[in-house]
């Protein structure tokens, strides 16, 4: 309810094929079939099943050294698989990049253009969460976790970690 409340908070309605992706992960463990990618998704998608919130590993590259949250604008869309269909991000918390701060990920699908890739080398792991969910000592740490994860099973070079805020 508290991820829910979070999604809402912007006006979009997290129901159906739009709810929050830690519960897609739940509804798929729970029928025994949870989705294996590779070692970094994997990662992902386990500290999302672990912790109940959704979460994104995006591609940094596609960040151009910029990235920020804010809420999808009327009218803004991106394509999230291969097959070409659209969300519609309308009033959904979007972490963004690159000059125009176009949105690449949110809590419920990330974009086709920030997802991961075989040459990826770089990445930017976000956990979509409020004070409804956890506390800022509780988020920090999960960020913590999600580092070590990925160095541990994920081959990560380096980790830095932030917990973002909004005041």
């Amino acid at each position: 309810a508290a991820v829910r409340g979070l999604l809402k908070r912007g006006g979009f309605k997290p129901s159906g094929r739009n709810k929050p992706a830690s519960e897609y992960l739940a509804q798929a463990a729970r029928e025994g079939r949870f989705p294996r990618i590779n070692n970094l998704v994997d990662v992902n998608n386990f500290l999302s099943l672990e912790s109940g919130l959704p979460s994104s590993l995006l591609d940094l590259r596609a960040f151009a050294g910029r990235a920020c949250l804010r809420y999808g604008q009327p009218g803004e869309r991106y394509v999230f698989n291969t097959a070409g269909q659209e969300i519609d991000l309308e009033g959904l918390l979007c972490v963004c990049g690159g000059a125009a701060d176009a949105p690449l990920g949110n809590p419920v699908k990330d974009s086709s253009a920030a997802k991961l890739k075989p040459d990826t080398d770089a990445v930017l792991g976000v956990v979509y969460a409020s004070l409804d969910c956890v506390t800022g000592p509780q988020l920090a740490a999960l960020a913590e976790r999600f580092g070590g994860l990925l160095r541990d099973f994920g081959g990560a070079g380096s980790v830095r970690t932030w917990v973002l805020q909004a005041g």
